[in-house]
């Protein structure tokens, strides 16, 4: 990842994964030839969190780091195989079979306090791994986590199941709305939904086949005025 100067074109912070990051964290297998690149990490989003640290997300390792925006040096993990937090769920939540909150993940954002919202694929199916892998918990999900830095735990708060019990095995994101509630777009899946804060769906839509979102997002819109 790097931080580049609109102004100039001057990089003015790089961080790279093979330096931070063992190749042992990867759950991506091994491809079966030699000649064919490993998709080890696989960056899908990076974010500054409310603290000024960068978020950076990675799928294949199931973790998303917290780097120090001077020095890269990773200040946390959540996720993956080198976890700095106990993971847990919060009464009526539970994690997936491998016992982590989420698995091949994108778009984990910071909200404050310790809350973070994450698009849960829980697969990547076999067009991305081979084998197409699985945490098997069945169904891709929109979850709300909170971490405590004192403590060195992350609970799991809220899932917002996909409605139609499907799983999404690329793309996909979860956007925080006024008032609590979640708008999530449901990535290969041609799907976008609206939950409340309690997690009822309020809205779901289907889009025509074969169209799917990398991301969707609610916003304000006003109709255009014509010209005079």
């Amino acid at each position: 990842m790097q931080k580049v100067s609109i102004k100039t074109g001057k990089v003015l912070f790089q961080w790279d994964s093979t330096g931070h990051v063992p190749y042992s964290q990867s759950e991506q297998p091994l491809p079966a030839s030699a000649s064919t690149p490993w998709d080890w990490f696989h960056v899908n989003a990076i974010k500054v969190s409310t603290d000024g640290t960068f978020l950076i997300d990675a799928r294949d390792t199931w973790t998303t780091h917290d780097a120090s925006p001077r020095t890269g040096t990773i200040i946390w993990q959540l996720g993956g195989k080198d976890s700095s937090f106990k993971l847990e769920a919060a009464q009526g939540q539970v994690l997936n079979d491998a016992g982590d909150i989420f698995a091949w993940q994108h778009d984990l954002e910071a909200h404050g306090g310790g809350v973070y919202t994450v698009f849960d694929n829980e697969s990547a199916g076999a067009a991305n791994t081979g084998t197409g892998a699985t945490s098997e918990l069945g169904y891709s999900r929109a979850a709300t986590i909170k971490l405590s830095l004192r403590n060195h735990t992350a609970t799991l708060l809220a899932s917002d199941d996909q409605p139609e019990g499907l799983i999404a095995p690329s793309q996909g994101n979860a956007q925080l709305l006024k008032g609590g509630g979640l708008f999530v777009g449901w990535g290969a899946l041609p799907y976008f939904s609206e939950f409340s804060s309690s997690g009822q769906l309020e809205f779901n839509a289907e889009l025509p086949a074969g169209v799917n979102t990398y991301r969707a997002y609610r916003l304000p819109w006003s109709p255009g005025a014509p010209r005079r």
